[in-house]
Order: structure tokens, then C-alpha cells, then sequence
């Protein structure tokens, strides 16, 4: 039987670290927790059952470990000792004897995106960028349908849109839209993807450094490898569309507070064929997977035990393959969350009706 692994590692430090070891993740600080992760082995979270291929019948089997080390080291420790932890962590999937290691959330991001990794092990590896980018763009376009929204009319905006899943994005939105504002720290690498988008779009392509430009946006998808919220109320228009699909989430919670006429998903969730256990809680309903994780299933199920999605290069060839291969396999867009909790169609319509109230304000 073809099998996987895919490294976790704590995002929300306490919360994560509880799951597997509640009396440290109650007893210590985040800093303490930090600290000592540093010095802390990899941990083998869980066996992963009943993944069936919808189109094959094929089984496979896989297994969750964790990196210890949280977002904010892997951006401030040297970044050596951050490739040592997570190869650390990909020799745990070769000892368990998977055939293919999937890197999710910032170790996929590390430095020159899972190149070095897999450079350094025997298991051939993968980052989950390409179908993360269409999961994306699948969500915008259904959200944007449920909320009377017309794409060829729309200003769309994509925070992080220099980063290699911001780019492809942008490049798949350009072509839809009916203005396209690119936002990103510096302005250089925005020019550079706004030259090369061009060709295709239906309108305008701008750039900005702010995000005061969102107020603006009929749609956003932010994908920035940010460590901290950078989307707050202030910057956004009434009935919009937010997807987010960072890790650490790009969108303040105070957004949910305060802002009830703003539609706010999280970017990246599929339905996983088969009677799926992950036998391991991270953070989602049972049989439900992000699309970095369901990327490395879908190769798997398919026997594409090689290399596929490292760098900062993701090609659009490359979206559009994983995308037919996990639709054959029976992935699918799964239904909304926001902040992690299900979205009902009561909640959409009271979003609708607030948006006209505050638009007529």
C-alpha cells in the first residue's frame, strides 16, 4: 500500500501544544514553549486510515508528525537550525517508511521553499502550493456566487501577491475580473508580476504597498507568510469577500467582531474521499483536510511518488494537474468556515442584509 506523511507543526502555540501534551501546553508560557521546542525531538501525532479513491477504489495510509518549532521561529532562528529540524522531522516519515512527505503551513515556506528538504532526504517531497492555489480560486468564485457577486464586474485584490501562491492566484484571477489591485510589502516584485500578467487580464492591474487599497476590493484572497494579522476592519468595504488562506490567518479576529457585513472564509479546505480517520485533531471537522495536505494525498492515490510542488516557482500547468487529479480521486471544495466554525446560510443572508444596510449608509 502507497503511503505519505505530512509535517504539522503549533501554530496557536498553547492550543496545539495541548492536543498532544495538555499538561505541558497548560503549565508553560508561548515563550517557555518556544524555548524549549528548540531542544524538543519530532513527534509522531498519528496514524492516518480509510482514504479511498473515488475513481479507483485505491487505498492508502499516511501519518501526521510534527516539526515543534512555531511560526515565529522559523522566520527569527537562523535558518539552518530551522532546515535541521524540519529534515530532523522528514526522517521520522522515512523511518515510518512513507513514500512521499508533504511540508504544510511555514515549512513549506522556509527559505527556498522545500528545495533543501528535499535535497537532503530519500522520500520525495512536496510543499501542497499547487492545489492550495486552486482550492483558492474555487472558493473566491463560490463565495463571490453567494454573495451576488459578478466576477467580470468585480476589483479583486490578492495580499501577498509577489509570494509564489500569490502570484499564480493573481495570474488565475486576472483573467476574471474586472480590475485586479496586487498588494505586497515591496513595490519592486509587484511590478514584476503585474508586467507579467498583463497579456491576459480583462482590466486593469494595479499595485500598492498599503492595505488601505482593500477598501476598494469586491473580493480578497490573502495568502502572506506573515507571522501576525495584517487585515484589520478598517480596511474593507461593506459586503466583501475575504479569503483567507495564510497560516497564521492573514485576518484579525476583530474582523468577526466588529464587522458584521464582511464575509470572511478560510481559504484552502477539501472533503477527502473515503471514511478518512486522522485519529489526531487539527483544528478541522472529521474527514476534512487543507489543500496542502490533500495535495500530497491525491499523488499519492495516483502513484506520483516523486517531487512535485518545491520552490518558489509554482506554474500554472502545474495547478491545473493537481486540480483534474484530485477532482478524478473525489477531493472537493468543502463548505465554508470562518475562524474555524461552519458558515450557514442564515449567517451568509444576515452578512447580505447587513452589507445593503451599511452600503446605503
Amino acid at each position: 500500500m502507497d503511503s505519505f506523511a505530512f509535517i504539522i507543526h503549533p501554530i496557536n502555540v498553547k492550543r496545539d501544544v495541548q492536543k498532544k501534551f495538555p499538561f505541558l501546553g497548560r503549565a508553560l508560557s508561548e515563550r517557555q514553549i518556544e524555548f524549549f521546542s528548540q531542544y524538543f525531538p519530532p513527534v509522531h501525532l498519528s496514524e492516518i486510515e480509510g482514504i479511498t479513491s473515488a475513481a479507483t477504489g485505491k487505498q492508502v495510509k499516511g501519518w501526521l508528525i510534527a516539526c515543534p518549532l512555531t511560526p515565529r521561529q522559523m522566520l527569527e532562528l537562523p535558518e539552518a537550525r530551522v532546515y535541521r529540524k524540519i529534515i530532523q522531522t522528514g526522517r521520522m516519515a522515512e523511518r515510518l517508511g512513507a513514500d512521499l512527505l508533504g511540508l504544510g503551513a511555514h515549512t513549506s515556506v522556509v527559505g527556498d521553499a522545500g528545495l533543501t528538504v528535499a535535497n537532503a532526504l530519500t522520500v520525495p517531497v512536496t510543499t501542497g502550493d499547487s492545489y492550495t492555489v486552486a482550492v483558492a480560486v474555487q472558493a473566491v468564485r463560490k463565495a463571490a456566487q453567494v454573495m451576488d457577486i459578478s466576477l467580470r464586474n468585480a476589483t479583486a485584490a490578492v495580499v501577498g501577491a509577489s509570494g509564489s501562491i500569490g502570484r499564480v492566484c493573481a495570474d488565475l484571477l486576472a483573467e476574471e475580473v474586472g480590475k485586479l489591485i496586487l498588494i505586497g510589502r515591496r513595490e519592486d516584485p509587484l511590478r514584476a508580476v503585474q508586467a507579467g500578467l498583463k497579456l491576459q487580464a480583462r482590466g486593469e492591474i494595479a499595485v500598492s504597498t498599503s492595505m488601505d487599497s482593500l477598501r476598494e476590493a469586491d473580493l480578497i484572497l490573502t495568502v502572506t507568510s506573515a507571522i501576525h494579522e495584517v487585515i484589520h476592519p478598517e480596511h474593507l468595504r461593506p459586503g466583501s469577500v475575504v479569503c483567507d488562506v495564510a497560516r497564521p490567518r492573514d485576518v484579525s479576529a476583530m474582523v468577526a467582531r466588529a464587522r458584521d457585513d464582511i464575509f470572511v472564509i478560510d481559504g484552502g479546505m477539501v472533503d477527502v474521499p473515503g471514511p478518512v480517520d486522522f485519529h489526531f485533531n487539527f483544528g478541522l471537522p472529521p474527514g476534512k483536510a487543507y489543500a496542502c495536505m490533500a495535495e500530497t494525498i491525491a499523488l499519492t492515490l495516483e502513484g506520483r511518488l516523486e517531487d512535485y510542488t518545491l520552490g518558489k516557482e509554482i506554474t500554472r500547468q502545474r495547478v491545473e494537474e493537481i486540480s483534474a487529479m484530485a477532482e478524478k480521486h473525489g477531493f472537493r471544495l468543502s463548505g465554508f468556515r470562518s475562524f474555524e466554525k461552519d458558515v450557514t446560510p442564515e449567517q451568509i443572508e444576515t452578512v447580505r442584509r447587513n452589507a445593503r444596510r451599511a452600503r446605503r449608509n
